[in-house]
């Protein structure tokens, strides 16, 4: 809850803010394991309703999945929630990191292990 996610499909832990307001105190909001984007299959889910995911990276898969629910996903390089929000607000959010060894990797395993990619 410190920070932004550095894989949105794997992240458990999610800080939910309402309205339009910078500053605001967001919601915490903690899923179950089978509850990750990763494994979840599509039905109900604790994040439905939600307009904007704000994360570090996210697959394929993932980006996917959140536009057939109709959610827009930012990646950031912002690592600070309330500074994400802010920005995200104010049109002005960093643009992603380079994706790196570590999102060539993660971009593999997607593909051959997760879930949401085959479902």
């Amino acid at each position: 809850f410190r920070q932004i996610a550095g894989h949105a499909g794997q992240s458990r832990h999610w800080l939910l803010y309402e309205g339009t307001e910078p500053g605001t105190q967001p919601r915490r909001i903690e899923l179950a394991p089978e509850q990750v984007f990763h494994v979840h299959r599509d039905g109900a889910h604790p994040l439905d309703g939600i307009g904007v995911v704000i994360a570090g990276s996210a697959g394929d898969g993932f980006l996917r999945r959140m536009g057939k629910r109709g959610v827009t996903v930012a990646l950031t390089a912002e690592s600070d929630p309330a500074r994400a929000q802010r920005d995200w607000l104010a049109g002005c959010l960093a643009p992603p990191a380079p994706p790196g060894l570590r999102g060539l990797i993660c971009k593999l395993r997607d593909r051959l292990f997760s879930a949401h990619l085959r479902g």
